[in-house]
C-alpha cells in the first residue's frame, strides 16, 4: 500500500460514525464486533479500513438491513449534511407491510415494559391514599 492510498482508507468504526449511520463511534465498534457489519460481503471488525467503492450491510432492529456503498471517505467530523454525501444508500423503501408490523412491536413493547418501582416521594403519597401513613 502506498502512503496516498492510506489516505483514502479509513478504519470502519470511525466512518461509520462520520457518516451518521450510528450516534457514537463506540456504538459502531459494538456493532462490528457483535457481526452486525458486513464489508463487501465478509463480517468486518471496526479496524477494517474502508475505501471508496466498498459496499456496507448494517444489521438494523426488527431484521432490517441497511445497504449503502461508499462513495467518499473522511477521517474528521463533517456535517450532517456533508456526511450523507459519503454514502449512497441502497436499502429498498419499508413495504406497508413491514410499516405496520413495527407499529405493532412498538406498541407491544410498551405494553410489555415493566412500570418503575415507586420513588420515596411516591411511597409516601401512596400511604396517605391508602391511610397507612
Amino acid at each position: 500500500m502506498t502512503p496516498g492510498d492510506e489516505r483514502r482508507a479509513v478504519r470502519l468504526d470511525v466512518w461509520l460514525d462520520i457518516a451518521c449511520l450510528f450516534r457514537t463511534r463506540s456504538e459502531a465498534q459494538k456493532h462490528c464486533r457483535n457481526g452486525k457489519v458486513d464489508v463487501n460481503g465478509q463480517s468486518a471488525k471496526p479496524n477494517r479500513l474502508l475505501r471508496a467503492g466498498d459496499e456496507v450491510r448494517i444489521g438494523r432492529p426488527f431484521g432490517r438491513k441497511q445497504t449503502v456503498v461508499v462513495r467518499g471517505v473522511a477521517d474528521r467530523h463533517v456535517s450532517r449534511a456533508d456526511a450523507r454525501l459519503l454514502y449512497e444508500d441502497l436499502t429498498p423503501k419499508p413495504t406497508v407491510e413491514e410499516i405496520e408490523a413495527r407499529k405493532i412491536e412498538r406498541m407491544y413493547r410498551a405494553a410489555v415494559t415493566p412500570l418503575k418501582a415507586p420513588d420515596k416521594r411516591q411511597r409516601r403519597a401512596l400511604r396517605r391514599i391508602s391511610g397507612k401513613g
